[in-house]
């Protein structure tokens, strides 16, 4: 388990990437633990002074207007989070609620939220307990912050609603007296900055440019894997054509295909053959999976800033208190939707890669990938899936970020629907890796074909993982089992390793 340190330095990829895969331990530092305490004092002092402020004297959004006493502030914040907590839907798994806590507590420590130490520490305390907040899946339009599930994660640290520790549901009452975690008595100001900010939007973004660098890796072995069961050239991806293009994904993916295919001896042994070009899904590899990585790559930087970035409102500084609109995950919405369409293209290569192997007429393998077709379907409904599969993906990849509707009477006239946007994403991710596996067995079938003459060494160790789940296909069966196995590697990161230097959080 990583120890992270919360301290004036943004939370590098690295840290976000092993918080998503798993336990992390957080701690402040004694400089930010000064930044906290320098600000909760500001907030006292305006207090003190009479002044109304957004959100810590004052109702919210169109409620603005309206005055809270002193005598009923601190029920204000606590008010704010109960009416909140409704939101909708299936449960975040705990790998992004971990993430959700993990930047929560840095926007907070930033010190311009005028919250107390007291406050991030105890959410450093679930963090560092596995105490992981049910927080529902829909509810957010991605603006004035992730309100409600925002509001469902603050409800476990007042001791309201239910958590999950080790996999197991429970109450949040029973799971904070468990660790010897006190539950917090908000004070002024401290319910709206919990409520306020883009980190579930952002967790469910980063989470989904995580899982594409996995599902990535997994398409580049799976179209080396086609290019030698195809008897494709690996001459398209020669260094020099894409260096005169200049595009640095392009580059990076060509020379992880010639890694991936160096020393195949199938390649060798049709060096000469008379075929003059591959279709495109073999031939333009580099051009289609690169542009992918380059949107990956700015995905990544876009999601890696907002990760660190302060998205309350009102923000306090040394000479004032400031209201504005960090909340507003416009960058977030973008970023999910140009992953969106990454990951629908990847899918779609893929796709028409199986294509191609079970066409006899491209292939020159047997029809279908098995020897007796027509007794057998071989591989022929598992391409029909991949075709569903892709197809559902273009739908799903329409922009959210276009869409925006009103909400709290007029007052939040434009959102983002950037939670919507990256949590659509998952759905997406789920539907390529499975288009991803139906490729790399199609493509480990095609390769049997070619026996004595094997893959290069990189792929014949794929190869082998392959067989591992899924033993060659002689006669009908379901595919079914091999697929959702080999889907679940993908997703837990085995392929990573084959093109981790090319990748943005490695």
């Amino acid at each position: 388990m990583i120890e992270i340190e919360i301290n004036q330095h943004p939370l590098s990829l690295q840290e976000l990437r092993a918080a998503w895969r798993g336990p992390v331990s957080v701690r402040l530092s004694d400089a930010a633990r000064m930044r906290l305490t320098a600000s909760n004092e500001k907030v006292r002092e305006v207090l003190e002074s009479g002044k109304e402020v957004y959100g810590v004297n004052t109702g919210f959004g169109l409620l603005a207007n309206v005055h809270v006493g002193d005598e009923e502030l601190d029920r204000l914040q606590e008010n704010l989070i109960r009416s909140h907590a409704v939101g909708m839907g299936e449960r975040l798994p705990d790998s992004i609620v971990r993430l959700v806590l993990l930047m929560k507590v840095k926007a907070l420590a930033e010190g311009y939220s005028g919250v107390r130490p007291a406050l991030v520490e105890a959410l450093c305390g679930l963090i560092n307990e596995g105490i992981y907040p049910v927080l529902p899946r829909k509810g957010s339009v991605g603006a004035s912050g992730d309100l409600a599930p925002l509001a469902h994660l603050s409800c476990a640290l007042i001791g309201a609603g239910n958590v999950r520790v080790d996999g197991e549901e429970k109450t949040a009452t029973e799971a904070l007296a468990s660790a010897g975690i006190k539950p917090v008595r908000l004070q002024p100001k401290e319910g709206l900055a919990l409520l306020n900010g883009t980190q579930v939007s952002t967790a469910l973004a980063l989470a989904a440019a995580f899982r594409t660098e996995d599902l990535l890796s997994a398409a580049l072995v799976a179209g080396a894997m086609s290019t030698d069961a195809l008897q494709g050239s690996d001459s398209p991806f020669d260094e020099r054509i894409h260096a005169i293009r200049g595009h640095a994904g392009q580059q990076d993916v060509a020379a992880a295909l010639r890694r991936l295919l160096a020393g195949s001896d199938i390649r060798a042994s049709h060096v000469d053959c008379d075929r003059v070009q591959d279709p495109y899904s073999i031939r333009c590899q580099p051009q289609v999976m690169g542009a992918c990585l380059d949107v990956l790559r700015s995905a990544c930087g876009v999601l890696g800033t907002e990760a660190s970035a302060v998205t309350d409102n009102p923000l306090v500084f040394d000479d004032a208190v400031l209201s504005g609109g960090n909340f507003h995950a416009e960058p977030v919405a973008f970023a999910a939707d140009h992953l969106a369409l990454a990951i629908a293209e990847i899918g779609s290569l893929c796709e028409r890669r199986i294509a191609l192997l079970v066409d006899p007429k491209m292939s020159g393998l047997p029809a279908f990938l098995v020897r007796e077709s027509g007794l057998n379907s071989g591989f022929m409904m598992v391409q029909i899936v991949a075709a569903a599969l892709a197809s559902e993906n273009k739908m799903l990849s329409h922009p959210a970020s276009v869409d925006s509707i009103p909400t709290s009477a007029n007052q939040e006239d434009h959102v983002s629907m950037a939670t919507h946007g990256a949590a659509r994403l998952h759905d997406m991710l789920d539907n390529t890796a499975n288009i991803v596996a139906i490729e790399l067995l199609s493509a480990a079938q095609g390769i049997d074909f070619h026996q004595p003459h094997t893959s290069s060494s990189l792929l014949q160790e794929a190869h082998a993982a392959i067989r591992r789940i899924s033993p060659p296909y002689e006669t009908d069966r379901s595919l079914k089992p091999d697929v959702d196995e080999l889907a679940g590697l993908i997703s837990a990161g085995h392929f990573y390793r084959y093109c981790e230097q090319i990748l943005p959080a490695a």
